[in-house]
């Protein structure tokens, strides 16, 4: 493949990145830009003329479809040699084939989860701990273990983070212990060890760091702005006193902070590599310059928090991305008075997009938790449409389709010939796969979306094409084992429900940004500039998924008659027009619910503080109606008495704690002691539902309490 025609189609900042094959590279791209075609085009380039050697250059990424993605590029394009992985991927391989002389006998097993063997510990150390706990705990195991931090570290190293559920530092660092312990007594490893323990058999063994060395020569790192202080430092190994290094990546997307994702590395790359080619991609080729607006005036109207001790906290200069598409539609604003109206009214705009021609597949519903997916699940079947979740289990590791891959290996001993479409899904339906799609959501929908999507791609491999006949069931099966090595999933029909978080790296032609409110974006737990920061890049990244429509949207209220409380997200402030209000939908499914909603309440002056009288800007202190620093009113042994209670009844009903009740609201209600059950109804985060369930015990707490 001629030079000229490798860089034909590029502009000309990706043909700079392109043309530059020796030395550090830094390439800036912002969202949309064509960061993958540039830096793919780089390396068959490099290869075509000889600087590379395909074997001797390391690709690396950050998820497994996106790795998939480039090792299908760099095929096309010549280079399929090319090694195109993830950090995980990469060091695994290298743990595998070094263990038996580094350390010796066999590699000890990979988890899955870390959730059993938490529980473990947990229970070795005669604790308690729910599901959501354990999740919780797992997530900063892995926080503190890429942060390079041990059990005994931790607890320094915690200081000034939010708490794990309700457990001292001191107490996380034993659980960290214990479940170190666990593994240890099981021979087993998780994702994080791979990587420790690469790093380990580098730095202590010259021979093996000297043999990764003369296997690799050049390296590309993609979405460097995610980079962890771990993959950074098992990076450093691989390139050692070399720098033939390209990196890429965008501050303004940086959303793993709590995974321990820094883009230091990225913005102080001149600064390591004084020599380094950088190199700004900003001609947005995705989306319309209504949406690229929009992004653009998100990250420009960044504002510093009132009363963050951390109001300095560095905030690069966000690229100005340029779109390249000629002009599009508006984008929307909506107002809803519930959830429910909201659901229902973004369901019916997207039944009138499909009904239109837009492909279910290319529209997306964006959400900042995945605990907001309910309402959208039931608002999608009601409408007759088919959708899909992400950011749940990988799709290879799901008990379906391990049972489907187990089906299918069987029947093609025997069957290998027969074509692959309808002979998969004819298979399929002994183990609950239908032509039509459950009613119902949850685990079913799930269940039947995973197997689905086996069906509709051997459909597409089933077909035969210009380049080749219909692909056998045999083949098939051959497929999907070489993408369960590699973890790319196949696509599922439908709209997809995701959290923002799983949206990074996707685009959809169509894009619903809903629950944008006080609260949920940014998130309640944003306690400083920093967390203000990222849930602000967070919507920046939600945005920028939209090619050519855009609708961002947030209510009320949480149910319907429930008080209208809510407040639309201050990130909104100044991007939506002034009357951005709620508009009653003519669809059936949006004004069967509008019409069971209470009025919105009457806006109201700014809160203040019952202590020192300055204006309250958070959530949490608007309920406690107090500055957090300012002395509490409340008795410790009433407070001590609710939270008592609300385990109770959290244990009792299998949920969280935080689902009763947060702390902010049992403060609340410990500061004002509401004898009645109106002026219950009046504290904040005591909602319709709640009170009716849990009104009368609290204040037979409260009552209690006094009496004594």
């Amino acid at each position: 493949m001629s030079e000229e025609r490798i860089l034909a189609g590029l502009d000309e900042e990706q043909r700079e990145v392109a043309s530059n094959l020796s030395g550090p590279m830094c390439v800036l791209a912002g969202a949309g830009t064509g960061k993958t075609r540039a830096i793919t085009h780089r390396i068959a380039l490099g290869v075509h003329s000889g600087v590379y050697v395909q074997q001797q250059l390391l690709a690396v990424t950050f998820t497994a479809r996106a790795a998939g993605e480039m090792r299908t590029r760099l095929r096309e394009l010549g280079a399929p040699l090319v090694q195109a992985r993830t950090f995980h991927s990469a060091a695994l391989r290298q743990l595998q084939y070094f263990w038996p002389q580094a350390v010796g006998g066999s590699i000890p097993q990979l988890v899955d989860h870390k959730a059993p063997h938490i529980a473990e510990a947990v229970r070795r150390l005669r604790l308690s701990a729910d599901r959501a706990l354990i999740r919780d705990l797992a997530s900063e195991i892995e926080w503190a273990k890429v942060s390079m931090l041990t059990a005994d570290s931790y607890v320094k190293a915690a200081e000034g983070r939010a708490r794990v559920g309700d457990l001292e530092p001191q107490t996380v660092a034993r659980l960290f212990s214990a479940y170190e312990d666990v593994k240890k007594d099981r021979v087993l490893i998780d994702f994080e060890d791979v990587l420790l323990l690469t790093v380990a058999i580098l730095e202590e063994d010259p021979r093996i760091l000297g043999e990764i060395h003369r296997q690799y020569r050049h390296f590309t790192v993609d979405e460097y702005q995610d980079v962890s202080p771990l993959q950074e430092r098992l990076l450093k190994l691989w390139v050692g006193d070399r720098n033939e290094l390209c990196v890429v990546g965008d501050a303004s997307q940086t959303i793993y902070s709590f995974t321990g994702a820094t883009p230091r590395h990225l913005l102080e790359f001149s600064k390591t590599y004084p020599d380094a080619k950088v190199v700004r991609l900003i001609r947005d080729y995705r989306s319309t310059p209504q949406v690229v607006q929009l992004a653009n005036k998100l990250l420009e109207s960044r504002r510093i928090e009132r009363n963050m001790p951390d109001a300095d906290v560095r905030w690069p200069q966000p690229l100005h991305l340029v779109s390249q598409r000629e002009s599009g539609k508006t984008v929307e604003f909506k107002e809803f008075p519930d959830d429910e109206a909201e659901a229902s009214s973004i369901a019916a705009r997207i039944k009138d997009l499909v009904d239109h021609g837009t492909s279910a597949r290319d529209i997306a519903i964006l959400l900042r938790t995945n605990g907001q997916t309910e309402a959208y699940e039931r608002a999608l079947s009601a409408a007759g449409l088919s959708y899909q979740l992400r950011g749940g289990e990988r799709f290879f590791q799901r008990n379906e389709i391990r049972e489907a891959m187990m089906l299918l290996r069987a029947a093609a001993k025997t069957r290998s010939g027969e074509p692959a479409s309808g002979t998969v899904a004819e298979l399929l339906m002994s183990i609950g796969y239908s032509a039509q799609a459950p009613e119902s959501g949850g685990a079913t929908r799930e269940r039947w979306e995973s197997l689905s999507a086996l069906v509709t791609l051997s459909e597409e491999l089933g077909d035969a094409t210009t380049e080749g006949p219909a692909a056998s069931l045999g083949q098939f099966v051959a497929e999907m084992e070489a993408r369960a090595a590699t973890q790319h999933a196949p696509q599922v029909e439908g709209v997809t429900v995701a959290s923002l978080h799983s949206a990074k790296g996707l685009e959809w032609g169509a894009v619903f940004l809903a629950g944008l409110s006080e609260g949920l974006l940014p998130i309640s737990f944003a306690k400083d500039q920093a967390g203000y920061d990222e849930e602000r890049r967070l919507l920046y990244v939600g945005i920028t998924r939209a090619r050519d429509f855009l609708h961002l949207s947030w209510s009320l209220a949480r149910t319907p008659g429930g008080r209208a409380h809510r407040t639309p997200s201050r990130f909104l402030d100044g991007l939506r027009p002034q009357k951005a209000r709620m508009r009653r939908e003519d669809d059936a499914a949006g004004s069967a619910s509008l019409s069971r909603s209470a009025p919105r309440a009457k806006a109201r002056g700014p809160v203040r503080c019952r202590t020192c009288g300055k204006v309250l800007d958070t959530p949490a202190e608007r309920k406690l109606k107090r500055c957090l620093d300012c002395p509490a009113s409340y008795d410790e042994a009433l407070l001590d008495a609710l939270k008592a209670w609300r385990l109770e009844t959290s244990r009792a009903a299998e949920v969280p704690a935080y689902v009763v009740f947060t702390d902010a609201t049992l403060m609340a209600i410990a500061e004002d002691s509401p004898e009645t059950m109106e002026a219950l109804s009046r504290i904040s985060g005591v909602g319709e539902s709640k009170l009716e369930r849990f009104g009368e015990q609290v204040l037979g707490i409260l009552k209690e309490h006094v009496a004594e």
